[in-house]
């Protein structure tokens, strides 16, 4: 099987053919994570309701937690108002960061110089 054809027409990939996916917290609302999707990873997630990405880095798929055992179970999958960016709310058990912090986003705040 293959993604929808009906969502593989809105999707706007990257030259790579890849999507940015934001993993959300459902019920907080708490960004978790940015990580990269392809067609087929898309299509993984919607059916076995388990965050599938792709890896740049290895040339691979990987299911979130398939080593660590910090799962995201998918709650609910969104594409933004253009097709380039994918939203999984999810709700992630451990560490969504692979620095084992609960989100990538919380390690160092950027200081906001108005003026």
């Amino acid at each position: 099987m293959s993604l929808d054809p009906k969502i593989a027409a809105r999707l706007k990939r990257n030259p790579d053919g890849l999507v940015p996916a934001i993993a959300q917290q459902y019920d907080t609302g708490e960004v978790l994570m940015l990580a990269w999707m392809n067609d087929e990873a898309l299509h993984r997630t919607l059916t076995t309701g388990r965050a599938t990405y792709w890896s740049r880095s290895r040339g691979e798929f990987w299911v979130k937690g398939g080593t660590s055992g910090h799962v995201q179970h998918v709650k609910a999958v969104a594409l933004d108002c253009d097709g380039d960016t994918v939203l999984l709310k999810v709700d992630q058990v451990g560490a969504a960061c692979h620095t084992g912090d609960r989100t990538c986003f919380d390690a160092d705040p950027l200081e906001i110089v108005l003026g």
